[in-house]
């Protein structure tokens, strides 16, 4: 693999697979956050998909988050609402979808990539798939991520994660507070149950497929203003010089 950024949509079997890649160990820039929008609503237009399965490439990490030397070039208040406005488009691109979208997690997983996962309908991972929420360690929150996330792990487990921000929580913790739905021991275990389950799962009546993924989601029908406004909240945080302060030295590791 070189190390060229992508998001990759293929389908087979009436499985779309979209596949993300970023060097940075596949953390998102806002360009590509936008081409992973694009590439989920444009799937509601392809009748001969039927379920969608994101993933990431590579055997290390699922998901970074955000890229954070992008989030040190923000200097002003109208691109930080905008980086933000990535996840939540992302998100919403998710909610919105016509199609059950099953998360496929091989690796560690921090930020946003949790808020992917979460914003996943039936999530597939293995035992190295921790996850963290270090936003506050940076000075800011998991402010956009966060309806996804309680919607799946509720709010003791988020304050739990939030709260530590430094501290990864095991994939059986993602496990039992019903972030991930199934565990396996390893990826090869994993993509064998994964085809048999999208295999059956395609095969069911779109249009009820579809229904059930309205059911699913209801109640989250406000959402385009929610996570845009806490996009704003988090655009100007990371304005702040203990986050700047704190990015730096991250960075600097």
């Amino acid at each position: 693999m070189n190390n060229t950024p992508f998001i990759n949509t293929t389908i087979k079997n009436h499985v779309a697979f979209i596949e993300f890649f970023h060097p940075a160990s596949n953390s998102f820039p806002s360009s590509q956050l936008a081409d992973l929008t694009k590439a989920i609503s444009d799937l509601n237009h392809h009748s001969e998909a039927k379920i969608i399965v994101l993933q990431s490439a590579g055997e290390k990490a699922f998901c970074a988050g955000a890229s954070f030397d992008e989030l040190l070039n923000i200097s002003n208040l109208e691109d930080g609402g905008a980086f933000f406005s990535g996840f939540a488009n992302v998100i919403n691109a998710m909610r919105k979808s016509d199609k059950i979208i099953v998360g496929r997690v091989h690796g560690k997983t921090v930020g946003g990539g949790v808020g992917l996962a979460a914003a996943c309908d039936y999530t597939f991972a293995t035992k190295n798939a921790s996850i963290k929420l270090s936003e506050l360690a940076i000075g800011i929150g998991p402010f956009v991520i966060e309806p996804a996330v309680s919607r799946k792990i509720g709010k003791p487990a988020l304050a739990e994660m939030t709260l530590e921000a430094e501290t990864w929580k095991s994939a059986e913790w993602a496990h039992e507070n019903k972030l991930f739905t199934r565990l396996f021991d390893d990826a090869a275990t994993l993509d064998e149950a994964l085809e048999q389950f999208t295999t059956r799962l395609s095969s069911y009546n779109p249009e009820a497929l579809h229904e059930m993924k309205k059911v699913l989601w209801e109640g989250t029908e406000d959402w385009d203003a929610l996570l845009k406004n806490r996009a704003a909240i988090s655009g100007k945080l990371v304005l702040s010089d203990f986050t700047v302060n704190a990015l730096n030295a991250f960075k600097g590791k």
